[in-house]
């Protein structure tokens, strides 16, 4: 009897992804806090233009409400909000015409006087991340840092830097400036190495 060689592309489980589209959210600037009043851009980074990604949000009374019909305006692969309000606090992704979905961030707007910015993405393991800590008008106020509650240090200058950054400092972070008030509360994440194959050059080949 003889046998039949098969090429396939296989997807080996909790190494390779079986997704051959896929989109990361940016957003400018890079914050996951921001006061009203102000104009953020986010914009679908997309490996293969043909899957048709749109950029979609929840928020307190939104569901999947896309951007340029629902909320925002459209300026080519981008989508702007001029104009910040605390409503549209909530969580945002890209999402394709098949259903495939991008990496979900958080954005909080806030009518305060404080933020905290941090990171909007996840922070890779061994890199150095950098935390401000400003009102509306100043960026270099001390500030008092805290995390999960428990207070880290006061920085002079209000920003302050961790080294080499391990899945141990992922938490919830604020800070506060003496006179001004307290920053809403923003979620560190800490991820380690991914592993990436490009399959559409590549395949595995099994003979039956």
């Amino acid at each position: 009897m003889g046998q039949t060689s098969l090429q396939r592309l296989v997807c080996l489980t909790s190494l390779l992804s079986c997704t051959t589209n896929q989109a990361s959210l940016t957003v400018s600037p890079s914050s996951s806090q921001m006061f009203e009043d102000e104009s953020v851009s986010l914009s679908c980074e997309e490996d293969d233009s043909s899957a048709g990604w749109t950029l979609r949000r929840n928020t307190s009374d939104e569901t999947r409400a896309e951007c340029g019909a629902d909320w925002g305006k459209l300026a080519g692969s981008s989508c702007i909000i001029s104009v910040t309000v605390s409503w549209h606090s909530g969580v945002y992704w890209c999402e394709s015409r098949e259903g495939a979905t991008s990496k979900s961030i958080t954005i909080s707007v806030t009518g305060g006087s404080v933020i905290l910015q941090s990171p909007v993405l996840p922070v890779m393991e061994g890199h150095d991340v950098t935390l401000h800590c400003k009102t509306k008008t100043s960026s270099n106020l001390p500030a008092a840092f805290y995390k999960d509650g428990s207070f880290i240090r006061t920085e002079p200058a209000g920003h302050m830097t961790i080294r080499h950054v391990t899945r141990s400092d992922e938490g919830l972070y604020k800070c506060d400036i003496t006179g001004h008030g307290e920053s809403p509360p923003s979620w560190l994440t800490v991820t380690g190495q991914e592993v990436t194959f490009d399959f559409r050059s590549s395949f595995i080949q099994i003979v039956t």
